[in-house]
């Protein structure tokens, strides 16, 4: 019985160890650092937008949650709206290779071009490390970091949980919400909510 529990016990400690490490990224408090390369080999490090609003948005090309908002022209309006006001909004896309939504450097400038995508960057996360990081869960997850380095919004980017472009209307956006809150120095009063989407394929 003793080896049955010591068996057990090594087992569990050995996909404990291989499981993905626990999100870091809490509402309230500094958001995890990170380095990565964009789509045109360029690194970005979260450090190099000190004093700025930051906006990262989980991105799978192939996701028809993704789909209605990219196809509605509803993410390429509030990146546009934001990036004009000063707002630095990252695309990250941790989709590994040979996983749906996976897209080298050249495919993903492509594939934005082809949508009048305008993030500031699309960042590469083929490892997943920065979206485990924060937990990224789905495809949209959005983020919203303010001036000082702090995670701010963390969750969907509206209370829509559907693929229908027509929801979009009538939907509470929270992404849109946040940014307009904490560039005018108030506090963000929809902090969390919950994401949807498609599940971040994630290296094994």
């Amino acid at each position: 019985m003793r080896r049955a529990s010591l068996v057990l016990a090594v087992a569990a400690a050995a996909a404990a160890a291989a499981a993905p490490a626990s999100a870091q990224a809490v509402v309230g408090q500094a958001a995890p650092a990170f380095t990565l390369a964009d789509s045109n080999g360029k690194a970005h490090s979260l450090a190099d937008f000190k004093g700025k609003v930051v906006v990262l948005e989980w991105w799978n090309h192939e996701c028809p949650f993704v789909a209605k908002h990219y196809g509605s022209g509803n993410m390429q309006k509030l990146q546009k709206e934001w990036t004009a006001k000063g707002v630095v909004w990252l695309t990250v896309s941790s989709s590994a290779p040979g996983k749906q939504g996976y897209v080298d450097g050249a495919k993903a400038n492509v594939l934005m071009k082809d949508k009048a995508g305008a993030p500031s960057a699309v960042l590469l996360d083929h490892d997943g490390k920065v979206g485990k990081a924060y937990g990224a869960k789905t495809t949209p997850h959005m983020y919203v970091i303010d001036a000082k380095g702090v995670l701010v919004y963390a969750g969907g980017i509206d209370d829509k949980p559907s693929t229908d472009q027509a929801d979009i209307a009538t939907a509470r956006n929270h992404v849109a919400a946040a940014l307009a809150e904490v560039t005018a120095g108030r506090p963000v009063s929809v902090a969390t909510s919950q994401p949807y989407g498609c599940g971040v394929k994630y290296a094994p």
